[in-house]
């Protein structure tokens, strides 16, 4: 595991109530190092942060972590099954199906 996929999933896992549920994925291309967080949908209010600033703040630092081995290192989170943009997503469809 490079450096910047084991710091990403030792700073979530001490954040996260499921530690066990926390995967990530590391993806090289033209733009960089893309990471890939997924953790238990319970957890994703802990890992965002108020005003998304934890989220904010792991970037900073993976970019950080990063720089160390000359890359531009980015994090995507995904959002879990039954999140709410999924939710607000089924509303939307609902109204368009209604039209």
């Amino acid at each position: 595991m490079e450096p910047d996929q084991a710091f990403l999933e030792y700073a979530v896992k001490a954040l996260v109530d499921h530690p066990e549920a926390v995967e990530t994925t590391r993806v090289i291309d033209q733009m960089g190092v893309l990471l890939t967080l997924t953790v238990h949908p319970e957890d994703m209010g802990k890992v965002v942060g108020k005003l998304g600033k934890t989220a904010e703040a792991l970037r900073v630092l993976l970019r950080i972590v990063g720089m160390k081995g000359n890359a531009r290192v980015n994090l995507k989170i995904n959002e879990p099954v039954g999140g709410k943009r999924e939710q607000e997503l089924k509303t939307i469809d609902q109204v368009v199906e209604e039209l």
